[in-house]
Order: structure tokens, then C-alpha cells, then sequence
């Protein structure tokens, strides 16, 4: 159990060093709430739904950030430490593979999470973020729709060959995901063909889920969304646990 720990310690810090993961996670989510805080502010306005600019774009931020951490962060890593040797100089160590994915999973959804309350501290101090749902339940969605990107992104990781394509296939899929599904831009200054194209996008489910939840549905209000998420996580288990390789 030490040298889990050990490594996990070992892993948060070389995660912290690595300029993109730590820039598109922890940074780049606040530069965005930012901007267009100082654009539009966070006056509530028909527009949506009552409610400001700020109050949509953080839940849609998190989305943003979940989509960085699966896309970007579990996907080049793994792809680069098996590339490099790491994995397998690992895997010949005395913890179990399970205990060395663990390590991984866990240090990721650490900053995934620090991402969030970075996010929601900003938003409630600078523009009165407003919060209308229940708590645990926006918890227990961004626990499923960050378990179910990491899914993801081991499957990327397991399937493509190399750490150049693997960096190049989840930027192709990143980018257009984060403009389309709604969680760079409030999906009501998207076109309507642009919204209904975009409902293909696993993404675009994580956004109407923790939007909708953060702004007080129930839960029934998604069960489509909670169940797209539910069979994403379980294909991904399934998929990569035949296809990643240690080296």
C-alpha cells in the first residue's frame, strides 16, 4: 500500500510539471470564465433561462475540464509512458497492474476535481455564481461523466499505436467536442442544426446533465443522459481491458 501511495504521490507531481495537462486543466477553464465573465457578466437574462452568463458556463466549464482530463490527460499519458518504457518498468515492479492504473485514474481525477472547485470558487467570489441544485447530485454526475471520459481515453491509449498519434487523434477529437457540445460556448448561441448535430458527441451529454442538475432537475429529467454516460463507462472497462498493452 506505501509504494501505491508512493506513486501516486510521485505521479501528482510529475502532473503538475507537465505545462499542457496543468494548462488545460487547472488554467485554461479560469482564462475562459474570465473572459467571458468580463464580456457578458453575469446579469440573469431570458437568454438563459433567467439565469447569467457565468451561472451556465461553469457546470459546462467542468464538462471542459472532464473532456481534458479523458481526452487529453489519460490518452497522451498512457500512450506516452508505454511508448517510453514506463509501464512495463512498472509493471515489473512489486504493485499490481490494477494498483498502477489506479494510481493513474485517481491522480487524474484529483486535478480533474481541483479543476472544478478552482472553477467554482472564482465564479461564486467574482460573479455571485448562482446554484440552484442538490449538491450530491451534481457530485455523482461528475464522478460518472469523468469515469466514463477516462474509459475513453484508455481505449485511445490501448488502440493507437504511438504517443505522436495518440496527441494528434484526441486534439482532432478534443477541439471540435468542446465547441460543439456546448462546453466552450452556451450551446444557445449555437445554430439549431449545429445543436441537434452536436447530440452525437458524448460530450454534449455531459453538459446537459451537469447544466441541468446544477440548475435543480431531478434526476429523472436525464435519465437518457445518465444512461448514453452509464453505457459509455462500462464499453470503455470492457474494450480497454482487451486492448491495453504495457508496452
Amino acid at each position: 500500500m506505501r509504494g501505491f501511495w508512493k506513486l501516486t504521490w510521485t505521479e501528482i507531481k510529475l502532473f503538475l510539471r507537465e505545462p499542457m495537462a496543468a494548462f488545460f486543466t487547472l488554467a485554461f477553464p479560469l482564462m475562459m470564465l474570465f473572459l467571458f465573465g468580463s464580456i457578458y457578466g453575469n446579469e440573469p437574462t431570458p437568454f438563459f433561462g433567467g439565469y447569467g452568463s457565468v451561472d451556465v458556463s461553469v457546470p459546462a466549464y467542468t464538462a471542459m475540464i472532464i473532456a481534458t482530463s479523458g481526452l487529453l490527460g489519460v490518452t497522451i499519458t498512457m500512450a506516452s509512458y508505454r511508448e517510453q518504457g514506463i509501464l512495463r518498468r512498472l509493471k515489473a515492479t512489486p504493485l499490481r497492474p490494477q494498483s498502477i492504473l489506479g494510481a493513474q485514474v485517481i491522480v487524474i481525477f484529483l486535478m480533474t476535481t481541483l479543476g472544478m472547485v478552482l472553477l467554482v470558487i472564482a465564479g461564486k467570489l467574482v460573479y455571485g455564481l448562482r446554484f440552484d441544485g442538490n449538491p450530491l447530485n451534481v457530485v455523482l454526475a461528475f464522478v460518472l461523466s469523468s469515469m466514463s471520459f477516462f474509459a475513453l481515453g484508455f481505449v485511445l491509449a490501448g488502440l493507437l499505436p504511438t504517443a505522436r498519434t495518440a496527441q494528434i487523434v484526441a486534439m482532432v477529437l478534443f477541439y471540435p467536442m468542446i465547441f460543439l457540445s456546448g462546453a466552450a460556448i452556451p450551446r444557445e448561441m449555437l445554430p439549431e442544426s449545429i445543436r441537434e448535430l452536436a447530440q452525437v458527441l458524448p460530450l454534449s451529454h455531459v453538459v446537459t446533465l451537469l447544466r441541468g442538475l446544477w440548475m435543480g432537475d431531478p434526476w429523472t429529467k436525464h435519465l437518457g443522459e445518465v444512461g448514453i454516460l452509464t453505457l459509455l463507462l462500462i464499453a470503455g472497462v470492457l474494450v480497454s481491458s482487451k486492448t491495453f498493452r504495457w508496452e
